[in-house]
């Protein structure tokens, strides 16, 4: 028997599920390379992924939000305030002046969810703004601007928060990321924070942001760690913390489902709908007691052009460990790969 799943029909229950699981893996990784690999070493991972990400998305990004044509300062802070809250992050934004705008992020911290913050060394949080935040007056062309941090919550402050300022100098690149603490943020006045015109964002349209939010950093993530502590040692803990979070957050997979059928085609079948939240252009086969899913698409990885076959097996240990969870007797074998020269992406559950 066969069944074919595509992104036709709106699924919300897979597209929350999707979320759950990237979002959850994006912390588990961290806090993974954090304590396996040590701080200094997953501060480099953090900080090649949100560079990555910045270079890719920021520019893009300020024209989609219609704040290409602010002043820096501000355009920065409001694109930080929309995006995260599209993306379901909790975020603040106080304007000051012209040269001088404020981003907070109040607890809890979306990336370090639940009591992960506790395990977040400091330097792998200001990664982040290495990353990122330091680096719009790059790509801006605009050298006077920069980024002052002046609370981190894994510091035990209320809340990461800074503000964008355009100097009346040049900044070198060791000044384009600052730190303040002796500074406070402002009151957050809702009333006075940008909003995005609703005729654009329609509710399916929202859905499909919360997913693409934590796929995106997953898509960033996995490739960079492996990139940046080697096939071996980041394949090996990318994969272990893939696994890890399959059987962690399966439980709560099931219930967003709506329940999973039991056994090797039951979970195929999850797998199968799973995939089509992705985006993918999935297919499952029964075949009495096992199943095949097969499909030609890895949206995730799309943009990614050709990479290390490590990425694709640290990230398939999230399927492995979910199948672990459902069914510790379930197999889970990839057995077409089209990073190895095959014409689909197949597993066969038995």
């Amino acid at each position: 028997m066969k069944g074919k799943s595509n992104e036709t029909a709106t699924d919300v229950a897979a597209y929350r599920a999707i979320d759950l699981i990237y979002h959850s893996y994006l912390t588990g990784l961290i806090l993974m390379l954090s304590s396996r690999a040590g701080p200094q070493r997953a501060a480099e991972v953090v900080f090649r992924t949100f560079r990555r990400q910045q270079l890719a998305r920021f520019l893009p990004g300020l024209k989609k939000l219609s704040l290409h044509e602010l002043p820096h300062a501000v355009a920065c802070a409001q694109y930080h305030y929309l995006s995260n809250q599209v993306g379901g992050v909790k975020v603040e934004y106080v304007y000051e002046n012209d040269r001088k705008a404020w981003v907070r992020y109040p607890p809890p911290r979306w990336i370090w969810s639940g009591t992960a913050i506790c395990g977040i060394p400091s330097e792998v949080s200001r990664a982040m703004l290495r990353g990122w935040h330091a680096n719009n007056g790059v790509v801006l062309g605009n050298p006077r601007l920069g980024f002052v941090c002046t609370g981190q919550t894994v510091d035990g402050q209320p809340g990461l928060e800074g503000y964008y300022k355009e100097w009346d100098h040049d900044l070198a690149p060791e000044e384009r990321l600052q730190f303040s603490p002796g500074e406070r943020c402002p009151a957050f006045d809702p009333r006075h924070a940008p909003s995005l015109p609703e005729n654009n964002w329609p509710e399916e349209r929202l859905h499909k942001v919360l997913r693409n939010y934590s796929m995106e950093y997953i898509t960033s993530i996995v490739p960079e760690a492996i990139a940046a502590l080697g096939p071996e040692e980041g394949g090996h803990l990318a994969g272990a913390a893939a696994r890890l979070v399959g059987m962690h957050t399966f439980d709560k997979v099931t219930a967003i489902l709506g329940g999973v059928e039991p056994g090797p085609v039951g979970f195929a079948a999850a797998f199968a709908r799973l995939a089509a939240g992705q985006g993918d252009d999935a297919e499952l086969l029964r075949e009495g007691a096992s199943a095949t899913v097969r499909q030609t698409s890895w949206k995730l990885m799309s943009e990614r052009g050709q990479l290390s076959p490590a990425v694709f097996d640290a990230w398939n240990e999230l399927w492995v460990g979910a199948a672990l969870a459902h069914d510790r007797f379930i197999r889970v074998d990839a057995i077409e790969r089209r990073d190895q020269g095959d014409t689909h992406w197949a597993w066969r559950f038995r």
